[in-house]
């Protein structure tokens, strides 16, 4: 009886080892997710939320558990959450949009960190010569869309303007990468261009103004400071009936009467199965390259399309 008692123990025993030495997680397992969200805008909502349903579409909704941070557009705050992260030693951090990414490189260089809403990597992380893959504990996905293509959707929306007056902020490293495409394929085109930076809110009106003054069209690029306060921007640009093509959608419900943009939930979602492939496949994060959206779609503001007049073709659709 005694031999037949340890025979049955020791199958258990060696049962348990198999177990613990699969691949893959564990079936008790349950992953924390940091996510730092820059601010509340459709387009970050947008992001976050695809990211949480990719994970939980993935993992099961009772394997991942997330703590959404958002920074109401400070990047003080975004400091703090990032090393309030670390401290509770989350499995993975999402930062949603470039200050976010910032501020959580700045926090850790252990924690993986996936960034999305973010335009150009190399431009937000000072790395030059940037090859797509960060060699550090940071990837994610980018929504910039083809600035060539942006270009040539003003000259055919405006094919009389003889000046653009490019309207960013200048504390934004990716909108400065975004400028400086976008003012020499302008320029490249003969077209007139002239750059107007602003700082935060307190100057973004006056700025506004002085574009709208010197220019026949705006071009906004993917800017979250441009999509925080898109309000004071139409305002100012109506009043001058200066029409404002935009970098995103979220811009141009705002303030723009076209654009050339992605859909931000399926980037936040494809941000989700990057993490998966990360936490549960064990991918070496410095070696992802960084994902680009599919897709992108022409779009117009039906209101403010009709204040200047302007009319779209069938394969431009309304902002929503």
């Amino acid at each position: 009886m005694k031999k037949l008692i340890c025979i049955f123990l020791l199958a258990t025993l060696c049962l348990s080892l198999v177990s613990c030495g699969s691949s893959g997680s564990s079936d008790s397992e349950v992953f924390h997710i940091g996510i730092l969200q820059l601010a509340t805008h459709p387009a970050l909502d947008a992001a976050t939320q695809g990211f949480q349903d990719a994970l939980k579409e993935k993992l099961g909704e009772d394997k991942v558990e997330f703590d959404l941070k958002n920074a109401s557009g400070e990047q003080a705050n975004c400091a703090t959450i990032a090393s309030g992260f670390v401290s509770d030693e989350v499995d993975l951090i999402m930062a949603n949009a470039t200050p976010s990414v910032n501020a959580c490189a700045s926090a850790t260089d252990k924690i993986p960190i996936l960034g999305t809403s973010v335009t150009e990597y190399g431009a937000a992380l000072g790395i030059e010569d940037f090859s797509g893959a960060s060699g550090r504990n940071i990837s994610g996905t980018s929504d910039l869309a083809p600035l060539d293509q942006q270009v040539s959707m003003i000259m055919e929306i405006f094919p009389s303007a003889k000046t653009v007056g490019i309207l960013y902020c200048s504390g934004e490293a990716n909108s400065k990468y975004q400028v400086k495409v976008v003012s020499q394929l302008l320029s490249d085109k003969g077209i007139s261009v002239k750059e107007y930076a602003f700082t935060d809110s307190n100057d973004i009106a006056a700025v506004t103004q002085s574009a709208c003054d010197d220019s026949d069209v705006l071009y906004i690029p993917t800017d979250n400071t441009a999509a925080e306060f898109a309000e004071t921007i139409n305002n100012v640009a109506l009043t001058a009936k200066t029409p404002i093509f935009t970098g995103e959608e979220g811009i141009c419900k705002g303030c723009g009467v076209a654009t050339l943009t992605i859909d931000y939930y399926d980037l936040g979602y494809q941000t989700g199965l990057m993490a998966y492939k990360v936490l549960v496949e064990k991918e070496d994060i410095s070696k992802m390259q960084i994902e680009y959206a599919p897709e992108f779609t022409k779009k117009y503001n039906p209101e403010l399309a009709s204040v200047y007049g302007l009319n779209f073709g069938s394969d431009y659709i309304p902002v929503e």
